[in-house]
């Protein structure tokens, strides 16, 4: 039986124990970083994601004073790599580049062993890369009106490549023909240059894919562009008009990325991983590289943790009953 005495010295043991325990970690959070960061990219090098992934973090090096590393880690969607660092300890060494897919479709078309929400810290947003619809050159169309009269015109008979069940091109595509009464057949990839190859061949009408996938084909006159998926205008391609510009207000559709933590990573550990992430994004070289990719940078004030957080939050929202509602399985 414990004793009064006993008892009032264990809540005494208890709470040394967790005054202590934060001590440590706001010294480590203080310290930090003192050894290299490591992070994970869920795809194969070479890939935008790897690209932009080894852009940043050649300038968070530079901001943090320690080696930025970047380690792909491929399988699943992307959700082996994710669920690695899902399981990593919390303290700002072990980082996961996250997207549209693997922070949003995947909790909706796979089982997963790790929670979207509850087991990451959100750190930043760093890039759009805004979907463009795009068709085959001799497509009978000229404008996104003309576009969806041939397509009501020919029900079932046009088709869009995408880069597989799920992809956020599947479900741009899902989500046009929902908001312009369309129907065409989905054709599976295994990545955005095979997509491009078989559109300017002809073998497929259509391709709502991301601007790094389709500018340098439109622009050397290869295919149509009938408009970006976005409330507004690209920078790096000011003559391609908004949807909203183009006849379909709102139909919103953007690939992204963001960098996340283990849940439970000391909050001075986000706020400086946040602060040299702001600095790329502000760097004018490195603007310059991500515009090349056909990348969108967000303004300064989304830029934080929380903007993700919420952004992320609001995408599960909007995306997830309509991945249900189609049905989509994984490949």
């Amino acid at each position: 039986m414990m004793t009064p005495i006993r008892n009032a010295l264990l809540v005494f043991l208890l709470a040394t124990a967790v005054v202590v325990a934060g001590d440590l970690g706001r010294a480590a959070a203080q310290g930090y970083p003192s050894a290299p960061i490591r992070i994970v990219v869920p795809y194969a090098a070479g890939g935008v994601s790897d690209v932009l992934m080894r852009i940043i973090a050649e300038r968070m090096r530079q901001s943090l004073g320690q080696p930025v590393i970047v380690e792909n880690v491929t399988g699943a969607s992307g959700s082996i790599g994710v669920g690695r660092v899902a399981r990593a300890a919390p303290d700002g060494y072990t980082l996961v580049q996250g997207n549209w897919s693997t922070h949003v479709a995947n909790g909706a078309v796979y089982s997963l062993q790790y929670d979207l929400l509850k087991d990451f810290a959100p750190v930043g947003l760093i890039v759009s890369n805004p979907i463009l619809i795009a068709a085959k050159k001799d497509i009978p169309a000229n404008t996104l009106k003309d576009l969806i009269t041939w397509l009501k015109a020919n029900p079932g008979k046009a088709s869009q490549g995408t880069n597989g069940s799920g992809s956020v091109m599947h479900l741009a595509g899902v989500s046009f023909q929902k908001e312009t009464g369309t129907r065409f057949a989905f054709v599976p990839y295994r990545g955005g240059s095979a997509t491009m190859n078989d559109l300017l061949a002809g073998n497929i009408d259509l391709y709502l894919g991301p601007a790094g996938d389709i500018l340098t084909q439109y622009r050397a006159g290869g295919v149509k562009v009938f408009a970006v998926m976005a409330k507004h205008r690209m920078e790096s391609a000011p003559d391609i008009a908004s949807v909203d510009e183009a006849g379909t207000p709102g139909l919103y559709v953007s690939a992204w990325w963001g960098l996340w933590a283990p849940k439970a990573t000391p909050r001075e550990v986000i706020t400086k991983l946040n602060a040299a992430i702001v600095d790329a994004l502000a760097e004018p070289v490195v603007r310059t590289q991500l515009a090349k990719l056909g990348l969108e940078v967000p303004p300064r004030e989304q830029q934080s943790p929380e903007v993700l957080g919420t952004f992320q939050k609001a995408e599960i929202a909007k995306w997830w009953p309509m991945i249900k509602e189609a049905g989509i399985k994984p490949d």
